[in-house]
């Protein structure tokens, strides 16, 4: 009988080795080698990958689809040594990737939001929140990877910052504005102020001197965005990562409004968003009044220049 539980660690390590961080998959393998030793399967079926697959039975069926995908890999793998493991086939299960809509923020947006942070207490919770949301909003990064930047990583006299080991295993090195280091170099002034020895490498520290964590930060901005008076057409709150999608707006619309040839451009901008390849930065390109705008102004002028 296989180990099921083994064979999953030695499959994790394999796609590891390989670049891949799997910490989703990881847990959703646990979680599948347990269901096969409770119903004692002596080897994966496309049944049981299904069964399992379905729960919870209240989950949507795009989280479903994430789940068999998952025991797909898994049973691909291990079939190469027990021959009588079953591959669910693809289209099991339906269902098309969510995507949220993002919120559209202006100028005006994010500097109420910086202005609603630069209010908070103590000052230094201040000074933390209105640099990495104003970071946030003219670079683009991953909530994740402003997070995970140490001290090292910002350097505020070469404009640069480095971006370590994201989501695709890659690094990154992005140039930065001469106002935006100015704002990087004074935070850290302040950090040193109010929290001299911070128990942490970290560039942007809690009031106890900690690491900052995904999820309080993702809360306390949605509190920002209700004292900024932000809303979002469907009635949810902002979410921090609308930032990132807003960058890739603004860039792109930039490039229109000075008339330049965005398309080929598109894979540089790609590479500063930390995108494994430009078909990921398509999905933040959704069409905006301002982009239809100048698309249709471009379309006009073309049109004129060729009657």
């Amino acid at each position: 009988m296989t180990d099921f539980q083994a064979a999953a660690e030695q499959y994790l390590a394999l796609r590891r080795a390989l670049g891949f961080k799997l910490t989703q998959s990881q847990r959703m393998l646990n979680s599948f080698t347990r269901y096969l030793h409770e119903q004692e399967a002596a080897v994966i079926t496309t049944q049981i990958a299904l069964e399992w697959s379905v729960l919870p039975a209240q989950a949507s069926r795009w989280w479903w689809r994430q789940r068999l995908s998952v025991v797909r890999g898994f049973a691909r793998y291990l079939q190469a040594f027990d021959p009588a493991t079953e591959i669910p086939p693809t289209g099991l299960i339906y269902s098309p990737v969510p995507r949220a809509i993002p919120y559209a923020f202006s100028e005006y947006d994010v500097a109420a939001l910086m202005t609603a942070a630069g209010a908070l207490d103590p000052p230094l919770r201040a000074a933390t929140y209105r640099t990495l949301i104003g970071l946030v909003a003219i670079t683009g990064m991953r909530i994740g990877e402003a997070i995970a930047l140490d001290d090292d990583d910002v350097r505020p006299h070469d404009r640069l910052i480095v971006v370590r080991d994201t989501k695709f295993g890659k690094s990154r090195q992005l140039v930065i504005h001469p106002t935006a280091a100015a704002a990087l170099a004074d935070y850290a002034r302040t950090r040193q102020h109010h929290r001299p020895h911070p128990v942490t490498s970290a560039f942007f520290v809690s009031t106890v001197g900690t690491r900052l964590h995904y999820p309080n930060v993702s809360a306390l901005f949605r509190r920002l965005a209700g004292q900024a008076g932000l809303s979002h057409p469907d009635n949810r709150s902002p979410r921090m990562h609308d930032l990132r999608h807003g960058f890739a707006m603004t860039t792109l619309a930039g490039w229109h409004a000075d008339g330049i040839d965005a398309e080929p451009l598109l894979p540089v901008l790609s590479a500063y968003l930390g995108h494994a390849t430009p078909a990921g930065t398509y999905w933040y390109l959704s069409a905006t009044p301002g982009l239809l705008g100048q698309a249709a102004r471009r379309l006009e002028a073309s049109t004129e220049a060729r009657s």
